[in-house]
């Protein structure tokens, strides 16, 4: 399938648009279909999907700004692939929208969107680079540029994402992960003995789970555990290309262990390897786990950047990762995407996405970071008043004005080791706070670049300033909350980092048409209150 553009549409004789009585046509000129029409789909960025089609002659592709349009509108909207699909062919707004009322059919079938997806992901996994990222974000930017929201105030936050699956018992665990082994081995016509056949009957699993009561829940795991082990050794490398066979092996990597005389047995809770990584449910296996705020969390994160106006807001940058990923590395993966602006711009975010690397990377960038809290243990105040060389290698001077008579600095814990006078110490006001460390000749004060910059920040976090700051980012808390309650991010119709990223960005890019609707009808609203007036 070679690529071919679709930016421009000519109305024919035939265009759906003619037969609509002038009633209709104004209904349709104030619904969201002009605004998408207009300031969404012209700006849609064809020519970076070429890359998914042939360049050689033949048939056309199906209009990529359709179906990128198309994809905006189902999230939008709430809807279904089917559903879509049927209100392109039946609803003249969404023809409108997406600029086919004169396609004598309309382009989209019911596998249109599915292998559109696959094309993405399949170019993602090859080379790395998200389209739908670009394409979200470039048109971030031109709805930016229509409601006069300029990158100069920005805030950012990040939200837990549910998988779309089960929380497993590990019983259940295992008992899927030889069932669909099973059921592959059985597909390729390999016979299982006798003992195992039953992993392939229906209606086994409650058989097996809820309803055998012979044995407790440890015992049947043991008992699962020994048909992995048979399974398996009935294989010999036939089936090494399936991932069913993959997460039978690493599920036995992560759950089980040997005993000197060679028998394999489940791991104690201090064996067991790193919580957050290990398998969950086979149906997602690159969800993972997190506690975070008391609650448990399976799947994962993402990260949201948000540009505000006077007029409004829109998410100019997001990001998509497993749940384990901190805020910090977040910000380093936004900051690194970033050009180095003309002009200071203000990034606030919570403390979770500080550290003294993140403040330096961002200053780089003409971005002046500022989180709203600190995380962990906060500095003497009086350390604010500590003044470093340029290197942030060797104090100069203490905060009651005396220098140092040696300095040597610590590279191992990236700290300064500054000799003072006893008596300096001594009698200095500040000797409780400061706590120093007395010696035979000398008082000894330990101190780093990063807790004189954490105290200077934590003394400007008490100014009027500052709580403006704060406010301004309780702000951008508003996102998750929507992103969850009108456009589900927790019930994402796909398993994997990739295929839900696909949905998410698509999530975000619907979030951004409300807010260009909600600015064109505030707009339309002032001009009517003109009018009257």
């Amino acid at each position: 399938m070679s690529f071919a553009t679709n930016s421009t549409q000519q109305l024919s004789f035939h265009d759906s648009t003619f037969s609509l009585t002038e009633r209709e046509r104004n209904f349709l000129e104030r619904s969201w279909a002009k605004v998408f029409s207009e300031k969404i789909f012209p700006y849609i960025p064809e020519e970076d999907f070429s890359v998914l089609y042939s360049n050689k002659a033949s048939r056309p592709n199906t209009p990529v700004n359709v179906i990128i349009g198309a994809l905006i509108l189902k999230e939008s909207l709430g809807v279904t692939d089917d559903e879509i699909v049927e209100g392109l062919m039946f609803d003249i707004r969404y023809q409108y929208a997406l600029h086919t009322t004169s396609f004598e059919e309309q382009p989209l079938s019911d596998r249109t969107l599915s292998r559109f997806r696959a094309r993405c992901l399949s170019y993602e996994t090859e080379t790395g680079i998200d389209l739908i990222h670009g394409c979200v974000t470039k048109l971030a930017k031109e709805i930016s540029e229509f409601m006069d929201v300029t990158p100069n105030m920005q805030r950012m936050d990040s939200l837990m994402i549910a998988a779309n699956i089960r929380n497993l018992s590990l019983l259940e665990l295992f008992y899927t992960c030889v069932a669909n082994l099973a059921k592959v081995m059985t597909q390729r016509e390999m016979q299982l003995p006798e003992a195992q056949a039953h992993y392939v009957e229906k209606d086994d699993y409650n058989r097996f789970i809820y309803h055998n009561k012979e044995q407790d829940a440890v015992g049947r795991t043991l008992i699962v555990m020994q048909d992995a082990e048979i399974l398996l050794s009935l294989c010999e490398g036939a089936f090494d290309d399936t991932s069913e066979y993959q997460l039978l092996i690493r599920l036995l990597k992560e759950q089980t262990t040997f005993d000197d005389d060679g028998t394999r047995r489940l791991r104690d809770k201090n064996e067991k390897e790193d919580a957050s990584r290990v398998l969950m449910n086979p149906a997602d296996p690159e969800a993972t786990f997190r506690r975070k705020a008391g609650r448990k969390h399976i799947g994962y994160a993402g990260n949201i950047v948000e540009a505000v106006g006077k007029k409004g807001s829109v998410v100019i940058d997001y990001a998509y990762e497993q749940n384990i990923y901190s805020d910090s590395q977040f910000l380093n993966d936004h900051l690194s995407r970033q050009p180095i602006y003309d002009e200071t711009v203000t990034l606030i975010a919570d403390g979770a996405y500080s550290g003294e690397n993140n403040i330096k990377a961002a200053a780089e960038h003409q971005i002046a970071f500022i989180p709203t809290n600190f995380t962990g243990k906060k500095p003497a105040d009086i350390f604010a008043e500590f003044i470093f060389d340029e290197t942030g290698r060797n104090l100069i001077e203490c905060g009651d004005h005396k220098k140092p008579v040696y300095t040597h600095y610590d590279e191992h814990n990236d700290r300064c080791n500054a000799h003072f006078p006893i008596e300096d110490c001594k009698n200095c006001i500040y000797r409780e706070q400061c706590n120093p460390r007395f010696r035979k000749s000398y008082a000894l004060r330990e101190i780093s670049w990063k807790a004189v910059n954490r105290a200077k920040q934590l003394r400007y976090m008490q100014t009027g300033n500052f709580k403006e700051y704060a406010h301004f980012r309780n702000g951008v808390e508003a996102i998750p909350s929507l992103l969850r309650r009108k456009y589900h991010v927790d019930k994402i119709p796909a398993h994997g980092k990739k295929q839900t990223k696909f949905y998410f960005g698509f999530k975000i890019a619907a979030l951004n048409l409300q807010k260009l609707l909600d600015y064109t009808n505030g707009l339309d609203r002032c001009a009517s209150q003109k009018k009257v007036a």
